[in-house]
């Protein structure tokens, strides 16, 4: 056997194949589905994913005011921000911020698993939430995955 038989793939911005992705929010867990989200958003599911370069998917949600916590975090989970005014700390539950801002609650999930860069704030560019079923994303024909399947 030849030792140079296998070349290790490197994609860059003009081999990477992007494809639109969509998934349905209802009744999963945030915790869950933020961390497939994150994958799909990262590349890493691909097996030419390459760790400084976007080869990640497009992904749309919908249902995201349908999505589930375990136990009783719609009460006890509380979402921090600042006003950027001394004392200006703000406290929200995350019962009240699904019925204020539902499409926040995803985001903020998945913002915080994606990495600290200029390449991961771009990555989270290509996440679309919506809180109903409908999306203006029908011309790239998105192909519906389901949650549970993937691993």
């Amino acid at each position: 056997m030849d030792s140079v038989s296998y070349k290790t793939i490197s994609l860059n911005s003009d081999t990477v194949q992007k494809e639109w992705v969509l998934v349905d929010a209802a009744d999963v867990p945030v915790g869950r589905l933020s961390t497939v989200l994150a994958m799909l958003l990262r590349g890493k599911h691909k097996p030419g994913f390459t760790t400084h370069v976007d080869c990640g998917d497009n992904v749309i949600v919908i249902n995201a005011e349908k999505v589930a916590f375990t136990g009783d975090k719609w009460e006890t989970k509380e979402y921090v921000r600042h006003t950027g005014y001394p004392g200006g700390q703000r406290f929200e539950k995350a019962g009240r911020l699904i019925k204020r801002k539902p499409t926040a609650v995803i985001e903020n999930a998945v913002k915080g698993m994606l990495p600290r860069t200029r390449l991961g704030r771009h990555q989270f560019t290509n996440l679309k939430v919506y809180a109903g079923t409908e999306h203006p994303h029908e011309a790239q024909k998105p192909k519906v995955i389901n949650i549970n399947d993937i691993k």
